[in-house]
């Protein structure tokens, strides 16, 4: 079986989303804001058979891109680039079907990790992340995320922002 079959609810996540992630420290103080568009794809039989594309957005007009290509095994997506190595599975616990929980590493810092957890409306519209940054065993940074599903046509929207740059 594919991905798409073993993990329907990460199927749920494909396409492209736009939000909004806030940074907290420990003292529950925000300490950074940025928008985002992320495109979440599903490649199948591809090199990647998950491909995430987060682009960055701050108010003073600094961008980030990020790409991370993820391969699919064992009912998990696995991640190992120059910037993250991880996983992310569905919560079977969750008899919502709503639930998709991450773990992951910087790569070069050890003592840093970090754990996430989805979750999708059930109407597929809406989706909240937020994740819990630990180094040597205590919190250094929490970030909310909110966001909005744009399409699910992350292809045609893909070929529109090429087309847009050139």
């Amino acid at each position: 079986m594919g991905i798409r079959e073993d993990m329907p609810l990460l199927a749920r996540h494909e396409g492209v989303w736009e939000g909004m992630y806030r940074y907290y420290n420990p003292a529950g103080e925000k300490v950074d804001e940025h928008r985002s568009l992320l495109l979440c794809r599903i490649l199948e039989g591809e090199e990647h058979d998950y491909h995430q594309t987060n682009h960055y957005i701050w108010e003073d007009g600094r961008r980030d891109v990020r790409d991370f290509p993820a391969a699919y095994r064992g009912k998990r997506v696995w991640w190992d680039n120059e910037l993250i190595k991880g996983w992310a599975a569905e919560e079977p616990l969750d008899e919502h079907k709503r639930t998709v929980v991450l773990y992951w590493q910087r790569q070069g810092d050890p003592e840093l990790y970090l754990y996430e957890m989805i979750q999708i409306a059930d109407d597929g519209q809406t989706r909240c992340r937020t994740w819990h940054w630990i180094r040597k065993g205590q919190l250094e940074t929490r970030t909310a995320i909110e966001e909005q599903l744009v399409t699910r046509d992350w292809r045609g929207y893909e070929q529109k922002m090429t087309e847009e740059a050139r």
